[in-house]
């Protein structure tokens, strides 16, 4: 089953983003290399898709895990969680229509 992992930013988090990006983006690169991954990103704090010193206010993961527990241990084991980016991360079953 898919499942959205929903990331929610601390302020000014740009400078610990920059610092843990190369193993967040291992992490899910590998989930896209098992054919888990349906989407993934940040929310830019502005309407821009560069939204350069502004930076982001949060990100969204949409991947296949076997149950909503381990789709919550993967979330949690996030560089991103570790490095203090993420003020709070939501874990939720998705159901993809299109």
């Amino acid at each position: 089953m898919h499942y959205a992992i929903i990331s929610e930013d601390i302020a000014d988090s740009l400078a610990k983003r920059k610092a843990s990006r190369p193993a967040h983006l291992a992490r899910l690169e590998n989930l896209a290399n098992q054919d888990r991954l349906l989407l993934a990103g940040p929310h830019p704090a502005i309407d821009s898709t560069d939204p350069g010193e502004a930076g982001f206010i949060g990100s969204l993961v949409v991947a296949e895990f076997d149950s909503l527990e381990q789709a919550q241990a993967w979330a949690d084991a996030d560089p991103y969680v570790e490095a203090g980016v993420y003020e709070r991360v939501t874990v939720k079953p998705f159901k993809r229509v299109f």
